[in-house]
Formats: structure tokens, sequence, C-alpha cells
């Protein structure tokens, strides 16, 4: 596993669509998610620390497992299949007086979003960035081995990191 950063959000111009970059500073590898508008607006609040007057389901997730003396330890991005990324929260928590780790499906945006506001780790696949990772974001080539790998690079090499601002 792999910890990275949010690097910001961004729209996909062609679909119209919001895409998620998450950063490895070390290796200078980014991972582009495209994701919902909703899911990036939740995430925009959170990176933004813009306050909510009642809190948003992310926030309840976070308070639900804060109420059940667990925490949150990260999340990760585990797979990528059929152009999908899966992920999981993980959950460390007490079960008869021994410490226990849970892994939780979700969605890759609503991982980040709730990293977002918790500050946990973000984690990705070793097989997740080989994949669907790129070195750059200015002519980015991304790096998949099957034949989606030209629309992917299409849409990669319309991102600058100047305009990675999702506007709403």
């Amino acid at each position: 596993m792999v910890e990275m950063k949010i690097f910001g959000l961004a729209v996909d111009e062609k679909a119209q669509s919001p895409v998620l970059i998450l950063k490895d500073e070390v290796r200078d590898l980014a991972l582009p998610i495209w994701v919902g508008p909703v899911e990036a607006m939740a995430i925009s609040l959170a990176i933004n620390a813009v306050e909510t007057p009642r809190p948003m389901t992310h926030d309840l997730v976070s308070r639900i497992v804060e109420a059940l003396s667990a925490t949150i330890t990260s999340v990760e991005i585990v797979s990528l299949r059929e152009g999908t990324f899966y992920a999981e929260l993980v959950l460390a928590h007490r079960v008869d007086g021994r410490d226990k780790l849970t892994r939780v499906d979700c969605r890759p945006s609503d991982a980040v979003a709730i990293a977002a506001r918790t500050g946990v780790r973000i984690l990705v696949a070793e097989a997740v960035l080989t994949a669907a990772g790129t070195r750059t974001l200015a002519g980015a080539r991304a790096e998949f081995v099957d034949a989606e790998r030209d629309e992917w690079t299409d849409e990669l090499e319309k991102l600058s990191p100047d305009e990675l601002k999702y506007k709403m």
C-alpha cells in the first residue's frame, strides 16, 4: 500500500464530471478517480474546512464509528475492476477484550471524504497504481494494461495542476 494525499479536484470537460486527484509526493505519481458531483462537493467541503450547520453524511459516519468506540485507522483503495475503483474503511475496535480490525466496503469517493474529515491516511494498493497511476498531469500517459489506455490518457492530458479546483 502506498500513502497518497488529496491533490485536488478537477472537472473532466468532455464528460462534465468531477475528477479526484490523489498524489504520492515521493514518487510523483498521481491517481485520477472520476467521482459524482455530490461526492466531489462532499470532498471539497472537507478539504476546504467548510463548516456546515448540520452534520453531512460523512460526518455522521465518523460520529457513528466513534459512538461505537471504534476508530477509523485508514481508508484504502484496494482494487480496480472493469473501470471501477473499490475501497475499504479500516476500523479498529475491541471485541471480547481483543483488538480487532474490520474492513468495510465503500466507494473511494466516500472513503476520501471521510479521510479528509478525520485526517486518517489514504492508502492505495500497488496494483491500482500500476493500472491507473500517472506520472504527471500535464501530458499524462495512463498506465493501463488494457484497451482503455487511450481514452484515459486523452482525459488526463486535459487536466492542469493550475485548474484543480472543482467549481460548483
